[in-house]
């Protein structure tokens, strides 16, 4: 198995985990936030989401700037959880349909991050997906879960059972 089949493996794993978390956001809390300098529980969501958004562009071009395009893939907060999980599955398929299409030996290439023409890094594109996309998303999943735990919503099982999940 080559590293893109890698990749895409781990990511059906990570993403089946975290609609799993989606699916269980109150439509009535969406407003919430733990701090006035954090995201709503919408606005977390809703960037979580967008994640899969990155892999399509990742695995499609050689490089992205933010300061032209820092706009792309951004989305206002849906009003609802299943506006959320619909804006999720849309980037996921999209991201394993790339996944899929791209050949293997472009995993190695480099892929560059710019700010207004500079290149910011350059690393590999496999590097990109392992960690702008899945440990970025699995970072935010992280946070969505503390929201969930002060909102006294059910924590799903992650990696093993939870608090609120004795069985996976």
């Amino acid at each position: 198995m080559g590293l893109r089949d890698t990749l895409l493996a781990e990511l059906n794993q990570e993403m089946k985990v975290t609609r799993r978390t989606l699916e269980r956001l109150p439509d009535d809390k969406l407003g919430w936030r733990p701090h006035e300098r954090s995201w709503t529980l919408g606005e977390l969501a809703t960037h979580l989401a967008t994640i899969p958004h990155w892999a399509s562009v990742a695995v499609e071009r050689d490089s992205f700037d933010v300061a032209t395009g820092q706009e792309e893939g951004k989305r206002e907060a849906p009003g609802t959880t299943a506006e959320i999980l619909a804006l999720f599955d849309a980037n996921l398929t999209a991201a394993e349909g790339a996944l899929q299409a791209v050949d293997e030996a472009k995993m190695g290439d480099p892929w560059s991050l710019e700010n207004g023409g500079e290149v910011v890094f350059t690393v590999p594109r496999g590097a990109v997906l392992r960690n702008m996309i899945l440990n970025h998303a699995i970072h935010h999943r992280g946070q969505l879960t503390v929201y969930m735990r002060l909102l006294d919503v059910p924590v799903p099982a992650i990696y093993g059972p939870s608090a609120d999940e004795g069985a996976m």
